[in-house]
């Protein structure tokens, strides 16, 4: 068995402003920041045994969507393995469309549901914190396109086997 956690994010243009370390002889640092509510969402799964990570840009999030990141998420299981994947409990995960992609994949894919309200118990939103320190923090955007790529090369380091990310998403 395959198991994976799911879940959907949003990154904003105007990034993540935090507390950073300035040299003293600094002394009035400047972080342009773009005053937008603009973003780009993707829906992401990682992979809690191997660290893989697989994500698919998309908006807006609905029944449709999730069941085309499904489709995609599904050609990552190994051959003659079941992908049980972990969900929280958004009403378009649970809508017609996803049923009826679930049904047709006849054991091949099983979507488990967290129970209401608990986010913390879902391993990927570890991944969305470490994305942002690593993407987003105290970073200026000037446009949507140079947010996309620095984040879409940070998933795709992760697209394989990776130990470091294996160790965040690990349940204890």
């Amino acid at each position: 068995m395959d198991l994976w956690s799911t879940d959907e994010c949003h990154f904003q243009q105007h990034g993540t402003r935090c507390v950073m370390w300035v040299p003293p002889e600094e002394t009035d640092p400047v972080l342009l920041h773009e005053p937008t509510r603009r973003s780009i969402a993707l829906f992401g799964a990682v992979n809690l045994r191997a660290g893989q990570m697989h994500a698919l840009f998309c908006d807006p999030f609905n029944g449709d969507t999730f069941t085309a990141f499904l489709r995609t998420l599904l050609r990552r299981r190994a051959q003659g393995r079941r992908m049980v994947v972990v969900s929280d409990n958004a009403a378009y995960r649970k809508s017609p469309p996803v049923r009826a992609f679930v049904a047709q994949c006849d054991k091949r894919l099983e979507l488990l549901y967290l129970p209401p309200y608990s986010p913390d118990l879902n391993p990927i939103e570890r991944v969305w914190k470490l994305t942002r320190r690593l993407c987003t923090h105290n970073r200026y955007f000037p446009d949507l396109d140079e947010l996309r790529e620095i984040v879409g090369e940070q998933l795709r380091a992760w697209w394989k086997p990776n130990e470091a990310l294996r160790r965040l998403c690990r349940i204890t």
